[in-house]
């Protein structure tokens, strides 16, 4: 069985999947961006049985999946995967044809059109960009003064990250959100990330506890994850009013800080699934 690992810094959650695989017998090839080079005019074979992704660049592992999915190598994740979780709006649009509860979202190409697409939700709102993780960028707005001043800086900086304007309903949440794992077919573990301020990613101070899995949460994380294309990936869910809404969906999710929590091996859970589909 030859697997290979796609990735540009090896982290602890890459450490954590490296020694799952040698515990398993497996030496996994490691296939660093840094040094790739794809002809993507005269495809060449390649015997993966499956690979890896594990890039912290969204650009990166998006090429790279799709060119190894036309060469015919299997990946965690796929490229469509990929794609759709690494783009908001994709996201967004994703969990709405599935019927999959999310917080009330508009998109907006103009400033005076994102001012009015605020106006309709109502304040507060929060603004995010299209893509990007750990919870950067991010901006609650209260009051239409603060709309006029956070939108003339995104269009001010004009970079792609700010070329569309992705709003957002603020959820009042209890300090708290859920982060769910999904392998597969199987929700294997959740953590509450607890913070009194608004966002509460871990990678912004957030602190994990271990969160029951319940009915509810397997359910509709299930059908989140289905719609998205399937594969490894990690749900963001947000409690309002008694109920669960998809915040977002993450295709290369770290879970160092959540194994302890909810005393899952979470890493060898994902290379249970890796092997698994190495053998389809």
């Amino acid at each position: 069985m030859k697997i290979g690992m796609l990735y540009s810094r090896v982290r602890l959650d890459e450490k954590y999947l490296l020694e799952e695989f040698r515990n398993r017998g497996i030496d996994v090839e490691r296939m660093d961006t840094r040094c790739a080079i794809f002809n993507i005019t005269d495809f060449e074979k390649m015997d993966y049985d499956v690979v890896l992704e594990r890039e912290i660049s969204h650009l990166k592992a998006l090429y790279s999946l799709k060119v190894l999915n036309e060469m015919g190598v299997k990946t965690v994740n796929s490229y469509e995967t990929a794609s759709t979780c690494g783009d908001k709006v994709l996201t967004t649009l994703a969990l709405t044809k599935n019927k999959v509860p999310s917080p009330i979202t508009y998109i907006a190409f103009t400033p005076e059109e994102a001012l009015e697409a605020i106006e309709r939700i109502g304040y507060p709102v929060v603004l995010k960009p299209a893509t990007g993780s750990w919870g950067r960028l991010l901006s609650k707005v209260n009051d239409k003064e603060t709309a006029e001043s956070i939108i003339e800086h995104k269009v001010i900086l004009g970079s792609y990250h700010h070329s569309v304007f992705y709003i957002q309903e603020y959820i009042k949440k209890p300090e708290r959100d859920i982060r769910a794992f999904v392998v597969g077919d199987e929700v294997i573990g959740a953590i509450y990330r607890s913070s009194p301020h608004w966002i509460t990613n871990t990678a912004r101070g957030g602190v994990a506890s271990n969160c029951p899995l319940t009915d509810e949460i397997s359910e509709i994380c299930l059908k989140a994850a289905e719609a998205v294309g399937g594969g490894v990936v990690a749900i963001d869910l947000l409690e309002d009013k008694g109920k669960l809404l998809v915040n977002e969906v993450n295709y290369t999710m770290e879970f160092k800080n959540s194994i302890a929590p909810t005393g899952v091996n979470i890493p060898g859970k994902v290379v249970d699934y890796v092997i698994e589909v190495a053998k389809r």
